[in-house]
C-alpha cells in the first residue's frame, strides 16, 4: 500500500512551507527525506524544520512622496542657461529625496545635471539615516584637491618640475617608474572584504603617483595675502576608487531588491549597521587615505626636485561620505564646510573655478540651510558637447589663447580639450557672488593662475599620428 514515505519531499514543498532556497536548502532537504523515510508523517516533517524557517520579510520600504523631504536651493538664475540647469538639477533633486533613507538635501551654487533623472547632480547634497548610498559619492570617489606653500621659487620652475614629475591619463605607472605606497596603508587594504582582490591591490599600487584625466588638474599660482608661489591639485582616488564605487554598487543593489525594490538603482544603498555598511564605511576611510598619500607624493616629488622650502599644505575632498551625529551625509561635487569634518581638517578649504581664475581658500560657515557644505568649483550650466557646438568656427587653439592670456595653460596629450577652458564653466564671478550671498564660506586667500597642466579628454597626440599613418 502506498504511504506518504513513498513520496520525497521536494523543493517545492519546502517552499510552499515558507522556506527559502540558499545555501541551507540542500541539508533541509535531507533532513526531511530522512525523517519521512522512518515513517513520520508529512506534517511532523514539517513542524520539525519550522525551527529553521526564516524570520518574516520585512515589508519593502516604499519611495517618499515628493516634497516630503526638504531640499535647500542655495544657487539661483539669472539668464536662461541658468533657469534650464537650475530646473534640471531641481527635477532630478527631487526624484533623489524620494529615496526612502533621505532625510534632507541641498543644492550648491555650482550644481549641475550629472546622469539620468534621479542621479544625485554636481553640487548635491543628501542627508541620510543609516545608508551609505555608493551611487552619491559616485565612481571618483573622494576627489579632492590639495595646496602645498612652495615658498618663494620661480612659478615657472614649479611647472616645469610638475610637468616632469606628474603622470595624467588612463591607467597607471609602468614597472619601475612607480611611488612605494607604505605597507601599513596595503595591509589596511588586505584586511578589508572590498579592497583585498588582486585588481585592487594592483591598481593601488600602479595608481599611485597618478592624476587621471577629464577635469582633474595641477595648477601653479601665487597667493595675494603672502606673494609665495602655491602648488594645487585636483584628482580622485583612481583605480581603488572606481573599483570600490563598482563592489559598493553591486553590494547596495542586493540589499535594494530586498529593501526597496521601488528605489532607483542609483540610489540604492548599504544599512550602515549591517556588517557589509561596516566594511564599506572602513574602506572609504582607506581609500580616503590611499587619495591623501597620492596627493602628498606628488606635491612631495615636486618640493624636492625644486629644493623648494615649503610652507603649509591641506586638502580637502568633495566626492565622499561625511557622519555627523546619527546621519550621513553624501557630498557629490560639495566641499564640507565645518571645521571639524574630519581629523586632519584645517578649517580651511578650497575652491577652484577654472585655469583662468584663482582658487579660493575659504573658511566654511557650516551654515544650516546648505547642510553645513559649499560649492566646490564652478561647476557648467550646459554639456561638453553643447559647448563644442557653440564655439562654431573658433578653433580650441584659438579659444584657449584669448580665454587665458598671460598664462602657461598645458595639456598632457598636448592638444587642447576645449571642454575644460573657462568659457565651458559657469562665470566664477557668480559663483563667488553667491557663496556670499548665500552665506556658505568667506574668502580668506585667493592663488592668482600662473598656469596650469589640464587632463582633458583628448587621446594622446601619439595616438592620433599612429592612427593617422595606418
Amino acid at each position: 500500500m502506498m504511504t506518504e514515505a513513498n513520496h520525497p519531499i521536494t523543493g517545492d514543498d519546502l517552499k510552499a512551507w515558507g522556506h527559502r532556497p540558499g545555501p541551507a536548502f540542500p541539508g533541509l532537504l535531507a533532513r526531511a527525506n530522512a525523517a519521512l523515510a522512518e515513517g513520520r508523517a508529512m506534517d511532523s516533517v514539517r513542524e520539525m524544520l519550522s525551527a529553521d524557517l526564516p524570520p518574516p520579510a520585512a515589508p519593502t520600504l516604499p519611495r517618499q512622496p515628493a516634497g516630503a523631504v526638504p531640499l535647500n536651493i542655495n544657487i539661483r538664475a539669472e539668464d536662461p542657461d541658468e533657469e534650464k540647469n537650475l530646473a534640471d538639477v531641481t527635477a532630478t533633486m527631487t526624484e533623489v529625496l524620494k529615496t526612502p533613507t533621505a532625510v534632507a538635501g541641498s543644492i550648491m551654487p555650482d550644481a549641475c545635471p550629472a546622469g539620468p533623472l534621479g542621479t544625485i547632480p554636481v553640487g548635491g547634497v543628501v542627508a541620510t539615516r543609516n545608508a551609505i548610498h555608493p551611487g552619491m559619492h559616485s565612481a571618483d570617489i573622494c576627489c579632492s584637491v590639495m595646496i602645498t606653500d612652495l615658498g618663494h621659487v620661480d612659478p615657472k620652475a614649479a611647472l616645469d618640475a610638475a610637468s616632469a614629475i606628474t603622470h595624467f591619463g588612463p591607467g597607471g605607472r609602468d614597472q619601475g617608474n612607480r611611488y612605494t605606497v607604505s605597507l601599513d596603508l596595503m595591509d589596511e587594504f588586505r584586511s578589508n572584504p572590498f579592497l583585498k582582490d588582486g585588481r585592487m591591490i594592483h591598481a593601488a599600487q600602479a595608481h599611485m603617483g597618478t592624476q587621471g584625466d577629464g577635469n582633474h588638474f595641477l595648477f601653479i599660482g601665487r597667493s595675494r595675502a603672502t606673494g609665495r608661489v602655491a602648488m594645487v591639485t585636483h584628482h580622485g582616488s583612481r583605480g581603488p576608487g572606481g573599483l570600490l564605487y563598482k563592489y559598493g554598487m553591486e553590494v547596495a543593489e542586493r540589499f535594494r531588491r530586498e529593501l526597496s525594490p521601488a528605489t532607483l538603482k542609483q540610489n540604492a544603498w548599504i544599512p550602515a549597521d549591517t556588517q557589509e555598511g561596516r566594511d564599506y564605511w572602513d574602506a572609504l576611510q582607506i581609500i580616503r587615505r590611499w587619495t591623501k598619500a597620492n596627493h602628498n607624493a606628488l606635491h612631495q616629488s615636486v618640493v624636492e626636485r625644486l629644493r623648494a622650502s615649503p610652507g603649509d599644505r591641506y586638502w580637502n575632498e568633495h566626492n565622499f561620505v561625511f557622519r555627523r551625529g546619527d546621519l550621513y551625509y553624501h557630498g557629490k561635487g560639495a566641499t564640507p564646510a565645518w571645521g571639524d569634518y574630519a581629523a586632519d581638517a584645517t578649517g580651511l578649504t578650497l575652491i577652484p573655478l577654472n585655469m583662468a581664475q584663482p582658487v579660493l581658500v575659504v573658511r566654511g560657515r557650516d551654515a544650516g540651510h546648505a547642510l553645513g557644505f559649499a560649492p566646490h568649483g564652478a561647476g557648467r550650466n550646459f554639456s561638453r558637447t553643447e559647448h563644442k557646438r557653440r564655439m562654431g568656427g573658433v578653433t580650441p587653439d584659438q579659444m584657449l589663447a584669448a580665454e587665458t592670456k598671460g598664462l602657461d595653460i598645458r595639456f598632457h596629450a598636448g592638444a587642447v580639450d576645449a571642454s575644460e577652458l573657462p568659457s565651458s564653466y559657469k562665470p566664477a564671478e557668480k559663483v563667488m557672488r553667491q557663496i556670499a550671498d548665500y552665506g556658505l564660506a568667506d574668502v580668506v586667500d585667493c592663488i592668482d593662475p600662473f598656469g596650469c597642466i589640464m587632463a582633458g579628454d583628448l587621446p594622446p597626440a601619439w595616438q592620433k599620428h599612429k592612427r593617422t599613418r595606418r
